[in-house]
């Protein structure tokens, strides 16, 4: 039986902005004498920050890992003169929140893109000979002024975010001419001036250098930053070598994909022999390589964007290309081929089973001995210094390997060399099965490399490569039976499909595979997720979200139109579309959430209760701890009265969400949204004689993307499109649920329910929605009196901001808050009929229909489902972004 234990939990997410952080050192960062020490909310900010890429493990992991060395072995970061002048800004954010931390990189940076835009301004033509730029005097002055522009640039931007850095533009790299014929003033760095680095870390400064050379007698020479760079390291010897440029990664020239790991001792000369493996991208790798070769193997090779930083350098998922040496792999099918010493070493220490004496080596020796002699097979899998290992077995007349022993160091884990290991396993046998106990806190690892899965007793079997379920079937009755295993039932019959999501790594390519080990946070296990309908726009979004959410990850992505093609936007796995049908939904449906977690039925209307009949189906007789959840996007189950669905607006119906026990939620409206957070402050103030009008326009993403005049951006160019002027759906959906969720001083009842006027329209921007509300009330109010009652009614609420200034769209879009402001009320009249005409208050609300009004509503509703923090996952910034008026 595996377990996983050993490897780190793993998951990948997006970093917010950290340009305002604070300081701070988690567990096994050291403290320098030049930090202040921060107060405890800054404390918080910056662990929430960092907790957000990755497990709480596997940060503090990587902290300590990078901070076991000196400061200046941390890391040589090279940046592209293109990511200074397009991306400054995240680059200042990125190096900053490493500071934060505790962690100094230093700074290589080149200047190409200005250097050229300025010659050609100078008309100086940019000339090349073997790809190196011939440097002529003209070209050196002009490359002088723009390599100090550039690095003053980055200094300045790193300083106003409150991080000291020291620019450094020569006196570090001494050189002499590489071929002055040839290259004129172009270097050839033999020496390393590294006090000039350290002197400025001390101080508690960022180093930033240019790539530019002296002579001995102080000429000044041109020299590429990539080389620069890699002398850099030559002499520092980093745990990391990152060369940030916008392409984030490298990418397999057939596929298109990026290439997210290369272990060069392994895969390094099959990957030159690729066709697309030629010129600048041949060049580039043997570089590295040459670079590694010189440095400790714990040293790696990152190609990165700077947005992806973090994630690349404290997940084990990252988000680039990883370059490391690594080490080769062997197979071997006797012991004897082994070094069973060592073997024994690796298991006795990482090994459940052995380690705690419940079996010995010299047992599990004799097993294998056994099993050869009845005429089965088995193949041991590792790496030369023996940090990982695996026992693959197959008795004599069965087809499917059985994959026995999985386990791993942390160095291994680290190293990533896991994966590998998996792909060599894969690549030898393309059928195999493994089981797991459901207690296993690293489920989601085996989940990501199964084609399926089924509970069974107190453990999960898990198969890879098998489509036929009847040998499935077959092999778990005689699995468990042989170990004496109490099981309610084995399953029968065929399925067409498999039950997780395949993985697109093409095998004998160049690497493709992931390197995460599981997506769950420190808290628990991760929570896997069945999306249907994900070709809309909700169903974009709803991936981005997931992507970066601590405990949720996807298992099916299905859409009919987009079946087969790879999913965007999802790093934590390398999955495909399916197109799953009610009935396959069903079937998965039948192991609750052992199969998934959470179903997002992201469908248009009139489309989800085929998919709702079958989970109820499969799941009747599914005790209540694994019913899975259901969300329904659609406007299907807003309006039930059975009371099996709740209502998915946390702000006003929390405490029916909290105690909804079938897991059955309503997702509103974005229309419906908006004007509810709107309208429900007042209803103790309401009028019920008149009714409340809603002037709304969205965004045309609110149109779908079918085709149709109201998502065309020519035919909505400076126009407006009104729409569905009675009757709207929205308009029903907002007075049945304000009316349900209207507490028992209010008037309103389902006999005397709430009533409003909707007017949509369709506006030529992208997305966002606006709402004009007029409320008529029973008393006077002024604006000051509903600012206070809406403050007081939204006090404790992270997604609803109340604003005393009218809140923009522009503002909103691509927010995941709602804001309310702009209140007013009319001027004071006379009395009579006219006074009560003015009786109303008038205020706006935007959201961000595809996020508030969609997708960030349904991750709230499923993070309240599942029982974890209402706003894990979602950005909520203290204030709204407000333009200023």
């Amino acid at each position: 039986m595996i377990r996983a234990g050993h490897f780190a939990k793993g998951r990948v997410g997006a970093l917010a902005r950290a340009s305002k952080a604070a300081s701070v050192l988690p567990r096994g960062v050291r403290l320098y004498s030049y930090q202040a020490r921060p107060d405890t909310s800054e404390k918080e900010t910056i662990v929430k920050l960092l907790y957000n890429i990755g497990s709480k493990k596997e940060v503090e992991q990587y902290l300590r890992h990078f901070s076991s060395v000196e400061s200046q072995k941390f890391a040589v970061i090279k940046v592209g003169g293109a990511v200074i002048s397009d991306d400054l800004a995240t680059l200042a954010s990125a190096l900053t929140f490493l500071t934060r931390v505790g962690l100094y990189p230093i700074v290589v940076h080149g200047a190409g893109p200005q250097l050229n835009k300025r010659l050609e301004a100078a008309k100086i033509e940019a000339r090349y000979e073997d790809g190196i730029r011939i440097t002529d005097g003209q070209t050196l002055a002009i490359a002088r002024e723009v390599f100090a522009s550039e690095n003053r640039k980055l200094v300045e931007a790193l300083e106003r975010l409150g991080t000291r850095a020291r620019p450094i533009t020569g006196g570090v790299f001494v050189a002499d001419y590489l071929n002055r014929e040839k290259y004129d003033r172009v270097g050839k760095i033999y020496s390393v001036n590294r006090e000039v680095v350290e002197s400025s870390i001390r101080a508690g400064c960022l180093p930033i250098l240019t790539s530019l050379a002296e002579t001995p007698d102080g000429q000044i020479l041109n020299v590429n930053a990539d080389i620069a760079a890699g002398e850099l390291a030559r002499v520092l010897e980093p745990l990391k070598i990152v060369y940030l440029n916008e392409k984030n990664g490298l990418y397999h020239g057939t596929t298109g994909k990026r290439i997210e790991t290369i272990h060069l001792d392994e895969e390094y000369e099959d990957l030159l022999k690729e066709p697309w493996v030629r010129y600048g991208t041949k060049l580039k790798l043997k570089e590295i390589k040459e670079l590694l070769d010189t440095l400790p193997r714990s040293s790696s090779v990152a190609i990165i964007s700077a947005e992806h930083l973090h994630k690349e350098l404290f997940t084990h998922s990252g988000a680039g290309t990883l370059i490391m040496r690594g080490h080769r792999l062997f197979s071997k099918q006797d012991l004897a081929e082994v070094d069973s010493d060592r073997l024994r070493a690796l298991l006795m220490e990482h090994d459940p089973s052995i380690a705690s004496g419940e079996t010995t080596a010299a047992s599990y020796w004799q097993h294998l001995a056994a099993l050869k002699k009845e005429g089965g097979r088995y193949w041991i899998y590792g790496d030369e210094p023996y940090q990982v290992a695996a026992v693959v077995m197959r008795k004599p007349g069965q087809n499917i390997a059985v994959v026995d022993k999985f386990v791993a160091s942390k160095a291994a884990v680290l190293g990533n060399i896991t994966d590998n290991a998996w792909k060599l396993i894969t690549r030898d046998h393309p059928q195999l099965v493994w089981s797991v106990p459901r207690a296993d806190d690293n489920l989601s690892w085996h989940f990501e490399r199964a084609d399926g899965s089924w509970a069974v007793g107190d453990n999960i079997v898990f198969w890879y490569g098998v489509e036929d379920w009847k040998q499935i079937s077959e092999l778990l009755t005689s699995k468990f039976n042989a170990q004496n295993t109490t099981s309610s039932s084995v399953p029968s019959g065929t399925r067409a499909y498999s039950t997780m999501a395949r993985r697109t790594i093409a095998r004998n390519s160049a690497p493709m595979g992931r390197r995460s080990y599981s997506t769950g946070s420190s808290s628990g296990s991760p929570l896997r997720v069945g999306l249907i309908g994900a070709r809309g726009f909700t169903g974009r979004e709803l991936i981005k979200l997931i992507d970066g959410h601590p405990r949720f990850e996807l298992s099916y992505v299905s859409s009919r139109e987009l079946a087969g093609k790879p999913v965007p936007n999802y790093t934590k796995a390398q999955l495909s579309h399916v197109n799953l049908s009610a009935q396959q939904v069903g079937d998965l449906a039948k192991a609750g959430r052992q199969a998934v977690d959470v179903w997002i039925l992201a469908l248009p209307n009139n489309v989800a209760a085929p998919f709702v009949a079958e989970i109820n189906t499969a799941t009747a007789q599914v005790s209540v701890d694994q019913q899975p959840i259901v969300v329904d996007l659609s406007a299907d189950y807003r309006f039930d009265a059975t009371g099996q669905w709740a209502y998915g607006l946390p702000e006003l119906h929390r405490s029916e969400l909290k105690t909804n026990m079938t897991g059955r939620i309503a997702n509103p409206g974005c229309y419906a949204t908006g004007s509810q957070l709107g309208l429900a402050p007042l209803l103790p103030y309401l009028d019920q004689s008149r009714l409340p009008s809603v002037f709304g326009v969205s965004g045309y993403s609110g149109a779908g993307t079918k085709p149709s005049p109201k998502n065309d951006p020519e035919f909505l160019r400076d126009n407006l499109i009104p729409y569905a002027p009675v009757n709207h759906i929205h308009e029903r959906e907002i007075g049945h649920s304000l009316t349900r969720m209207s507490h028992p001083q209010h008037p309103f009842t389902t006999n005397n329910p709430i009533r409003v006027q909707f007017s949509p329209h369709v506006a030529p921007f992208f997305q966002g929605i606006s709402l004009t509300l007029h409320v008529p009330l029973c008393q006077s109010m002024t604006a000051k009196d509903m600012l206070e009652v809406f403050r007081e009614f939204y006090q404790n609420e992270k997604l609803v901001h109340v604003t005393e200034n009218a809140p923009l769209v522009r503002d909103n879009a691509g927010k995941h808050y709602a804001v309310v402001g702009g209140f007013a009320v009319p001027p004071h009249s006379e009395g009579g009929l006219a006074e009560l005409a003015n009786r109303r208050a008038v205020l706006n609300v935007t959201l961000d229909n595809l996020l508030k009004g969609a997708a960030t509503q349904a991750i709230q509703n499923m993070n309240i489902a599942v029982g974890i923090d209402e706003y894990t996952g979602i950005p909520t910034p203290d204030e709204p972004t407000m333009s200023p008026n």
